[in-house]
């Protein structure tokens, strides 16, 4: 059966040493200052497409990512799926680059860039921001997106039923009358059924797992570490999100005192999917503000001197 509704190639791929192939989209200037986009567990790199191309047109270099066992990048032949893999492609990505990126990290993303930061004497990155992630993420609500994502391990029949699977996961945000925009994140297989686009195999590595416990606990002793964080740094948190919660955000925000925070009303962890525009002005303000492009536009300028 051909598969009808294959997303568009990917225009980049970074060729790791690790023999993994990352697959990513690029837009705007590679002279500019890159802005790598690094998304949620479950997702590809689709998930950033209209933020990515906002900030190519304000003087960014931005680069949206799947993660292995995501989209197009390679899948793990034998499960390799701890963060700790998640971090060692994400070092092998930056090194590729010609400047230290920004990092904008949702969730399994965000939590990537956390380590890779507190890893190193020197930063890897010029600034980072997270999206509804911090170190200590709430165990029912990292319980309820591992259910969602084992509840698609089996296929669906129709984009009707995908669609209805997404609004009993996300009752708040409008069912999609165009269900198109669903292909990019889907596979129809020769059962006919279509599939989420990542590795089911990953699955067991979300959380605790015996088969990981010298990992997990040296994770947990890494993102204790987050106050070594010394870049500029933003958390942008959904405020109906049930994995980062205010008491949370607010643990965050004493161990970096110096990291600015927002908290995005009407959105859930799905932050970028829920307010995608004030989640773009969002991270458009900061960047402008924090790291203005060498050659800005006349309407860039008079958005920062007045503020």
């Amino acid at each position: 059966m051909t598969d009808s509704f294959a997303p568009p190639a990917p225009s980049l791929q970074f060729d790791l040493p690790n023999g993994i192939s990352i697959a990513a989209d690029a837009y705007g200037d590679p002279s500019r200052q890159p802005v790598l986009f690094l998304h949620g567990g479950g997702q590809t790199r689709h998930a950033w497409g209209d933020s990515a191309e906002t900030l190519a047109q304000h003087g960014f270099y931005a680069i949206s990512m799947d993660h292995r066992g995501h989209g197009n990048s390679s899948w793990a032949d034998v499960g390799e799926y701890h963060i700790f893999h998640y971090v060692e492609d994400l070092q092998h990505v930056i090194a590729q680059l010609d400047r230290k990126p920004i990092l904008v990290g949702a969730s399994l993303g965000g939590l990537a860039a956390i380590l890779v930061e507190t890893a190193q004497e020197e930063s890897l990155a010029r600034g980072m921001i997270l999206v509804d992630v911090t170190p200590r993420l709430e165990r029912d609500g990292v319980a309820r997106v591992k259910e969602f994502m084992k509840g698609g391990t089996s296929g669906f029949a129709s984009l009707e039923e995908v669609a209805d699977s997404i609004a009993r996961y996300l009752p708040h945000r409008k069912r999609p009358e165009d269900l198109s925009g669903l292909a990019k994140n889907l596979r129809r297989k020769e059962d006919g059924r279509y599939y989420w686009h990542w590795d089911p195999k990953m699955l067991k590595a979300i959380g605790p797992s015996r088969h990981h416990q010298e990992a997990d606990r040296l994770l947990k002793e890494r993102l204790e570490d987050v106050s070594n964080l010394r870049i500029p740094t933003l958390l942008i948190r959904g405020r109906m999100s049930d994995l980062v919660s205010t008491e949370t955000a607010a643990e965050f925000l004493e161990m970096v005192p110096h990291a600015e925070y927002v908290d995005l009303a009407d959105a859930h962890h799905m932050v970028a999917g829920d307010r995608n525009d004030v989640f773009t002005e969002t991270v458009k303000e900061f960047l402008l503000r924090r790291f203005p492009p060498e050659d800005t536009t006349h309407e860039d300028r008079v958005q920062r001197t007045s503020q």
